[in-house]
């Protein structure tokens, strides 16, 4: 199980999800309380671990603009956080020459019923146009496209989860903490979780228990 300890704000809670387990810590440029820049996060990219991945997660829709904070920051990955965009997924499979692994997000809306049928037809789209293979479904509640901490519907997304074309590997984020994760991990069974205000001890902070309790669980957990 891939797990990623997202919204660190600090080279501590970075690299303490590092020392305990976390295959990759997440850093976020798009609009949020816990936004960071460029400069800040490079501080803390080379103080880590090498074999730990550093993703970046972005809203916005410019893939130059994307690509240059992936270089400054000394991201190994970008995630795009700022709905399915076709053209910049496949901009950024142009011009991301540093390897910089993509992540598309696909947003499990909870105030649309029909985001079942949405989410199926999306992961069809992104596996037909083989650019990625990760794909991250997060609740979105109203405008706010993640770090809610509200999980969306995991009885309706079984079948979606199930159906995902073969080798794609999907991340499972939205309301997971160390409570609830071997829950979601044994009902969708997921490739990775992702956690971010779940293991917080105030916003931006993390909280060491919890992300160690988060880890440990998530790894012992067996996906159906």
């Amino acid at each position: 199980m891939w797990v990623k300890i997202c919204g660190n704000t600090n080279l501590e809670d970075a690299a303490l999800a590092a020392e305990l387990g976390a295959d990759a810590v997440g850093f976020v440029f798009a609009a949020s309380p816990r936004q960071v820049t460029a400069a800040q996060v490079a501080a803390i990219t080379g103080l880590l671990p090498q074999q730990v991945g550093r993703v970046g997660v972005f809203d916005s829709h410019n893939p130059d603009i994307i690509a240059n904070r992936a270089q400054v920051a000394g991201l190994t990955a970008v995630q795009l956080h700022g709905g399915f965009d076709e053209e910049l997924l496949q901009h950024m499979d142009e011009i991301l020459v540093s390897g910089e692994q993509i992540i598309q997000t696909l947003h499990w809306s909870l105030d649309d019923p029909s985001s079942a049928t949405r989410i199926a037809d999306q992961l069809r789209r992104v596996n037909a146009l083989g650019i990625t293979d990760r794909v991250l479904v997060d609740s979105k509640v109203g405008s706010a496209g993640g770090g809610t901490g509200v999980s969306f519907d995991w009885a309706a997304a079984h079948d979606v989860f199930a159906s995902a074309p073969k080798g794609m590997r999907l991340i499972l984020a939205g309301g997971l903490r160390p409570e609830n994760v071997a829950q979601a991990v044994g009902q969708l069974g997921p490739w990775g979780v992702d956690v971010s205000s779940g293991v917080e001890a105030s916003l931006g902070r993390k909280d060491p228990n919890r992300v160690r309790q988060f880890i440990e669980i998530a790894h012992g957990t067996q996906t159906p």
